[in-house]
């Protein structure tokens, strides 16, 4: 099945404001709107609660994963209460290159972001099996869809209009690794 870009930015829209500077209430005149007061940060707010109750799935897969590589799991801050829209984690593939995937928390996608060198290509078969195995319906967003930017959404404070798709359905940790 084919990704739709307009499917994936109905989806941003939901969970992101357009438009509004993601700035703490201080820094706003008495009775102005506030990100954090939107419906669109509630309904983020939401599935990542519902992203918490449902971590033993993610952690019985990022275990199994990192019975074969070196893993990092990106996704603490999610268990300590942040509204992130994903789950991720890292593998190391070399010393200093990693690829980092990610199973939003949004909608049924999941990306795997590769840092360019040989070794990656098996690795990212791997986790893609091991990702629609446990998250059964979930599909890659292709690059030319993900790396599109939202020119109305801020992700955290002053970054209009740099967002991309994958940054708001897969949190700011998508930019961890640099391809």
């Amino acid at each position: 099945m084919k990704t739709a870009r307009s499917k994936l930015l109905d989806i941003v829209y939901r969970f992101y404001p357009r438009g509004m500077d993601k700035i703490s209430r201080i820094h706003v005149p008495p009775g102005e709107p506030v990100y954090v007061d939107t419906e669109e940060h509630r309904r983020l707010v939401e599935a990542a609660n519902r992203g918490r109750a449902a971590y033993p799935t993610w952690e019985a897969m990022i275990h199994r994963l990192g019975e074969r590589y070196g893993l990092q799991n990106e996704s603490l801050s999610l268990v300590a209460g942040a509204s992130d829209p994903a789950y991720s984690a890292r593998i190391w593939l070399t010393d200093n290159a990693a690829l980092s995937f990610h199973v939003s928390l949004l909608g049924p996608y999941y990306g795997i972001h590769l840092p360019g060198i040989p070794e990656e290509e098996p690795v990212a078969r791997e986790i893609a099996g091991e990702i629609e195995a446990t998250y059964p319906g979930y599909q890659p967003i292709p690059p030319e869809l993900g790396n599109e930017v939202v020119p109305d959404v801020d992700m955290d404070g002053g970054s209009m209009g740099q967002a991309t798709i994958y940054v708001c359905l897969f949190s700011v940790v998508w930019t961890w690794v640099a391809p």
